[in-house]
């Protein structure tokens, strides 16, 4: 017997109303392609079927560790459904029916799921202000949610130096890791600006004439903002920027980047959470807030200015550097903590922060209270707010989400919140000329590959050149034919000019094709891009990807003028 996760890393009750709570629209390139992949044998291919009573929800098959949903279903909020027939009994007992087909994907079709979503920028030398450490980057996004929960942001700061780069894994829905992906950044700003500045900015709102530019954004058509919320989200960020000119007099000239990105992290979800206890008089607006406070999001952003390097993260994704050693290898420095289970750091911090009653209740099953896995994350008020609040804003609340089951739903031994914080670990790091590149990525990546094969990747196609080490075979018998095509695909793969264009497109394709030897396989790389958006999220997460390439002179003049 399978446990149907209800939809998505959410726990539902049977006869629930589902999801309309979470649903909102983004582009899907792979649901774009192929329709009659869709609906022809892939089940039979890939897994048991099952009859399930949510048509719209997937069960995991039976070896899918629990660990891949980011929220675990408590047991009586769960659907359950039995094995149909497994692939050998139904070809071994349906031989009267059609062969099923083999479908695969051509080359130039895999190509265009990988690539459209795939964005790259160039950073000019110089911008006026400052000569950049930041050659440009490279991002990308492959789906596995439908929609896809992921988000990712890039900028250049206007009124202060350097650039801002970010991450976003949401969690019950897209509806939080969209509105921090918008928003976060803006606050980041505002809390670097000095007071001069501030005052300008609100000067100039007072008496309606145009405002400075904060922010330049560097976006994928797909990257989409919401209008409807923007009046919403400014009046909010003013209030922050109005309280800062207050708290600070102008005396201090010094920003501290480590206490700004804190600062902005807190106040931001501070914001999210006072937004859906208000309300708004526009019922959409009003269900916007409440969609964004009650689903979640963790994030990964980075501050690079100069030599300067900060990497705020809440959550579980990864920044990763990739350092260039004397001999022209490669090596992974972790700029961020995971704030889950595996981080016993994370787990201390929890224990002390509620009674000593609850020790053996906060964390269980390596989730929070049982259900979350990330231990830091934006929204996710369920976890935050006490009951009685809970209870107060979802009665007042719009009918949809009075009616969904998941909102209603108080996490068991629920007793001293808040026991989530959106509060960052900041790390710093003081760039060197041997630092080529930074990966930030959604734990999709991280999933599936190892931090030192991301960054040995990305550093060989980045430079073009392969470090020929023997080939492991990871103790598979392999026939003398068989390591004839390894070291043929090898030799093609350094004869050829690469086909990605796009850094976080080529790992994307490590990361989705690589096979037990470590090299692309086609038909596995097919097969996975092929699957339905029933199937695809038993075997990966939403993966999203930005590479971040240094100007190693720029960062050698800077250490040489010190």
């Amino acid at each position: 017997m399978c446990v149907c996760p209800g939809p998505r890393r959410i726990g539902i009750p049977v006869g629930s109303s589902g999801l309309p709570l979470f649903s909102d629209a983004m582009p899907a390139p792979a649901q774009l392609f192929f329709p009659l992949l869709r609906n022809c044998e892939l089940s039979r291919i890939y897994g048991t079927a099952c009859y399930c009573h949510h048509k719209h929800l997937c069960c995991p098959p039976p070896y899918l560790p629990q660990s891949r949903l980011r929220y675990s279903p408590h047991p009586a909020y769960a659907t359950f459904c039995r094995p149909k027939e497994s692939w050998w009994q139904y070809t071994q007992g349906r031989r009267y029916a059609s062969t099923p087909q083999k479908f695969y994907l051509t080359p130039p079709q895999v190509n265009s799921i990988l690539k459209a979503n795939e964005y790259s920028f160039k950073v000019p030398e110089f911008d006026g202000k400052n000569v950049s450490s930041v050659l440009g980057f490279d991002s990308n996004q492959l789906p596995a949610n439908a929609p896809i929960e992921d988000r990712r942001s890039a900028a250049t700061c206007l009124q202060t130096r350097g650039m801002l780069l970010g991450v976003f894994d949401g969690h019950a829905g897209c509806a939080c890791s969209q509105a921090v992906s918008e928003r976060l950044f803006y606050y980041i700003a505002v809390s670097l600006l000095p007071h001069e500045t501030l005052l300008e900015i609100e000067n100039a709102v007072e008496s309606g004439r145009a405002l400075l530019p904060i922010l330049q954004w560097h976006k994928h058509p797909n990257d989409y903002f919401s209008k409807e919320a923007s009046k919403l989200y400014f009046n909010s960020l003013r209030t922050y920027w109005q309280e800062l000119i207050d708290l600070n007099t102008g005396e201090s000239t010094d920003i501290d980047v480590k206490e700004a990105l804190i600062n902005a992290f807190k106040r931001l979800d501070n914001d999210i959470s006072l937004e859906a206890q208000v309300g708004d008089p526009n019922s959409f607006l009003n269900y916007l807030v409440l969609r964004v406070a009650f689903s979640g999001a963790t994030a990964c952003v980075a501050h690079v200015d100069g030599v300067d390097l900060h990497v705020a993260n809440t959550g579980d994704s990864r920044a990763m550097l990739g350092v260039q050693e004397e001999d022209g290898s490669w090596s992974a420095v972790t700029l961020s903590n995971d704030h889950n289970a595996q981080n016993e750091r994370e787990l201390e911090r929890l224990k002390l922060e509620h009674p000593k009653n609850e020790a053996k209740s906060v964390v269980k099953q390596d989730r929070l209270l049982g259900l979350l896995m990330p231990f830091r994350a934006f929204g996710d008020v369920k976890f935050k707010w006490s009951i009685d609040l809970q209870k107060r804003v979802i009665e007042s609340g719009p009918d949809q989400l009075n009616d969904n089951e998941y909102t209603k739903f108080i996490p068991p031994n629920y007793y001293t919140p808040p026991y989530l914080t959106a509060e960052p670990e900041v790390t710093y790091h003081r760039l060197r000329p041997q630092d080529k590149f930074l990966v930030l990525a959604t734990d999709g990546l991280w999933e599936t590959m190892h931090r030192q094969d991301v960054v040995r990747i990305v550093g060989e196609y980045l430079t073009g050149m392969h470090h020929q080490q023997p080939i492991a075979v990871g103790g598979y018998k392999v026939t003398l034919g068989q390591m004839h095509g390894l070291l043929t695909e090898r030799r093609a793969k350094m004869s050829s000019v690469f086909e990605d264009q796009n850094a976080a497109t080529h790992l994307i394709r490590h990361a989705v094709g690589n096979n037990e030897f470590g090299t692309v396989d086609h038909e596995r790389l097919s097969k996975m891009l092929s699957l339905p958006e029933e199937l695809a999220r038993m075997y990966r997460d939403d993966i999203t990807i930005i590479v971040v390439q240094f100007n190693s002179h720029v960062v050698g003049a800077y250490q040489n003028q010190e």
